[in-house]
C-alpha cells in the first residue's frame, strides 16, 4: 500500500508545488514505489520544431519522482532532490506526456528513482533522480 493517495498527493501539488499545479499536472496513480502522472498537452508547453519543451519533461520527471517518494515515507514534504538527469530520447508528440516513475533503491537518507516518459506509445526521454530524505525525529 502506497504512504499516501493520488487526492493526497494532488491536495500536496495544488497547496505545496504551485509549479506543478501550474502546468497542469496530475497524479493518475500511485503504488508503494511506483507512480503515475500526466502532464497535459498545452500549446505554450512547445518549443520551435512543435516539440514539447525540455523544462516541461523535467517539470514531470521531478514532480514523479517526489510522488515515488513520499509513496514509500508518506508525507515528508522536505524530501527534495538532490542529483536529476535526463536523456531525451525523441521527439514528443503533440500530446499529453506519460510519466512512469518506480524506485530503484530507498535507504534511510537517500532515494533513487527513475522515470520514463512517453508520448503515446513511445518513450521520449528517460530520467533518474535522488532524493535526499531529511532524518526522521
Amino acid at each position: 500500500m502506497p504512504k499516501v493517495s493520488v487526492e493526497q498527493f494532488n491536495q500536496i501539488m495544488t497547496s505545496e508545488l504551485p509549479w506543478g499545479a501550474e502546468a497542469g499536472l496530475l497524479l493518475e496513480s500511485i503504488e508503494y514505489g511506483k507512480a503515475v502522472m500526466r502532464l497535459p498537452y498545452r500549446k505554450n508547453s512547445t518549443r520551435p520544431g512543435g516539440t514539447i519543451s525540455g523544462p516541461h519533461m523535467m517539470t514531470l520527471a521531478d514532480a514523479n519522482m517526489f510522488a515515488v517518494v513520499l509513496s514509500m515515507i508518506g508525507e515528508v514534504k522536505l524530501a527534495v532532490t538532490t542529483s536529476f538527469n535526463i536523456n531525451f530520447l525523441r521527439k514528443p508528440q503533440e500530446t499529453d506526456l506519460v510519466g512512469v516513475g518506480s524506485i530503484i533503491k530507498l535507504g534511510k537518507r537517500l532515494a533513487v528513482i527513475e522515470v520514463s516518459i512517453y508520448s503515446d506509445d513511445d518513450i521520449v526521454a528517460h530520467a533518474t533522480g535522488t532524493y535526499s530524505i531529511p532524518p526522521q525525529p
